[in-house]
């Protein structure tokens, strides 16, 4: 009886290890099978390459006009080409009151410069009124103190210009 059971046993063995040998051996062929076809495909495969589309850089010239076009159609802006612009159709008398605002604002910059670092002491603390502008010098301990109004706006501005 026992030498039976062990002969059932060692057949029951050799047909597994058989039958696995034969699963193993199908998914071992089917892994070699894919693997070759995946790299035959991949042998199809070339350089990726970049050309440009705008001209400027190397593209096709008869792109421009095409960009062109799509440019035009994507642009929202309207300059003052479109709005009817012209440099005479300001008022003369304002770009001079203008002209002559800045120009004093300037000479006032000037002024406090020179005065904060110690060159020609021209710019007297005190109280100043420039067209639209109400300017307010002061002398402190951290330097001198500037505040500007503005009529038009109300906006205050104050500027500290530290001594050197």
């Amino acid at each position: 009886m026992r030498i039976c059971r062990e002969v059932e046993f060692t057949s029951i063995f050799v047909n597994v290890v058989y039958v696995f040998q034969e699963v193993f051996m199908k998914r071992l062929i089917l892994f070699f099978i894919l693997f070759s076809f995946i790299f035959f495909l991949s042998s199809f495969g070339s350089e990726l390459v970049y050309t440009p589309i705008n001209p400027s850089f190397g593209g096709n010239p008869y792109n421009a006009s095409w960009l062109m076009q799509q440019a035009e159609a994507q642009n929202t802006y309207k300059g003052a080409q479109d709005e009817g612009y012209s440099p005479y159709s300001t008022d003369p008398l304002e770009n001079f009151k203008q002209s002559l605002n800045r120009s004093i604002l300037s000479q006032f910059a000037s002024q406090l410069t020179r005065n904060a670092f110690g060159e020609n002491n021209l710019l007297e603390p005190g109280h100043y009124e420039i067209g639209d502008y109400i300017i307010d010098v002061t002398p402190g301990d951290q330097g001198i103190q500037v505040t500007i109004y503005d009529n038009t706006t109300g906006g205050e501005t104050t500027i500290i210009v530290p001594y050197y």
